[in-house]
């Protein structure tokens, strides 16, 4: 399976369940894994043939920061939905990570896997 892949998508949003977190932006760092073919970009040399990792970001910064969440868990849920049907990947793995959420560790997070 071809995959393309982002890592460390950084994404400043209201994210959290406490009133302090929801007058706040916090970082959430994104990795993807998006099942993609890459044979008709790599034959023909051609873009429109290739998953675009900037559209793709852009896209997901808007969906994450346009209103508060609540749970890192929603923003992996969205995340999924919104490549499968938007830009038609037919899997996707999404680990969402929150650092500083827990002060004894680095960072806390989901991780989640979903297909068409």
């Amino acid at each position: 399976m071809d995959k393309v892949l982002i890592r460390q998508l950084r994404i400043d949003t209201v994210i959290g369940v406490y009133e302090w977190e929801k007058n706040i932006h916090q970082s959430l760092f994104l990795d993807l894994d998006m099942a993609w073919d890459n044979r008709p970009a790599a034959a023909t040399d051609d873009y429109q043939y290739a998953l675009c990792y900037e559209t793709v970001s852009n896209r997901l910064t808007k969906l994450v920061t346009e209103k508060p969440i609540e749970l890192i868990e929603t923003v992996a849920e969205r995340v999924a939905e919104c490549l499968l049907s938007e830009f038609k990947v037919s899997w996707v793995k999404v680990v969402v990570m929150k650092p500083g959420a827990v002060p004894s560790a680095s960072s806390v997070g989901v991780e989640i896997e979903r297909s068409r």
